[in-house]
């Protein structure tokens, strides 16, 4: 019998279910459920609970007659900053793809600059940056939480400016004429905290991508650090990279 995750019962099947279809075709049937129940030891109202769930989040679909079978989100983040691309952020990438990108700004604020966001700014510890954590989602649902750096004495309106629509690069650009040139991006892969879970609606322990980004301007000079941790059913990470050349 599969072993889902702890929490409650139909949350449990519905994250392995969802680990378990995004390894699939796309079009793959799922098993009859009472083979589905059997596996997983649940009732037939715990399993369609959790299948109803999937079905909402675009990934799996019922058709009549047919069973229920494997899709794809429609909408799926693209993350392309790199050398031969422009550096464009979430909020523009994906208004451009046509769907509603939606922001809840949950930090904005000066602090000391931690340890490792020194480093990557190559300032020295504690001194002030902005902190800005958002909550984003597309098309109504959770994709991923930002946390973004800057030096507070670069962008000090950044602490005031409202976050809660459009873009942090393009705000750069256009209130500091910011040189957002280059970016250095880090993957990994990363665990959802309790109260992290709750605002991507995913269950505490489950894996999220981690992005790390460090924008840097034409001469090298680091302007913002950022990481996002993404929901991976539903984001995707691309890279363009030029071969031979600057």
């Amino acid at each position: 019998m599969a072993s889902p995750v702890a929490g409650p019962k139909y949350l449990s099947v519905r994250e392995h279910l969802r680990r378990r279809v995004s390894g699939l075709p796309e079009h793959t049937l799922l098993p009859p459920e009472p083979v589905l129940c059997a596996e997983y030891g649940v009732s037939r109202i715990t399993l369609r609970r959790a299948v109803d769930g999937l079905v909402a989040d675009g990934h799996l679909v019922r058709e009549q007659g047919r069973g229920t079978y494997v899709t794809r989100p429609a909408i799926r983040h693209e993350y392309r900053e790199s050398f031969v691309h422009r550096i464009a952020g979430f909020n523009s990438v994906m208004t451009e793809q046509g769907a509603q990108v939606g922001t809840t700004v949950l930090t904005q604020r000066v602090v000391p600059a931690p340890a490792y966001v020194a480093a990557e700014l190559s300032l020295d510890t504690a001194t002030d940056v902005v902190e800005l954590e958002r909550l984003r989602s597309v098309d109504g649902a959770p994709n991923h939480v930002a946390h973004s750096f800057l030096p507070a004495a670069l962008y000090p309106k950044a602490a005031e400016q409202d976050f809660s629509e459009g873009s942090l690069y393009e705000y750069l650009r256009r209130e500091y004429g910011a040189d957002l040139a280059h970016a250095r991006i880090v993957v990994d892969v990363g665990t959802a905290a309790p109260e992290e879970a709750d605002l991507l609606r995913v269950i505490a322990g489950s894996p999220l991508l981690v992005v790390r980004t460090t924008v840097r301007d034409s001469t090298g000079h680091p302007l913002v650090h950022s990481f996002s941790r993404l929901r991976p059913d539903v984001s995707q990470v691309e890279f363009e990279v030029s071969v031979g050349g600057r």
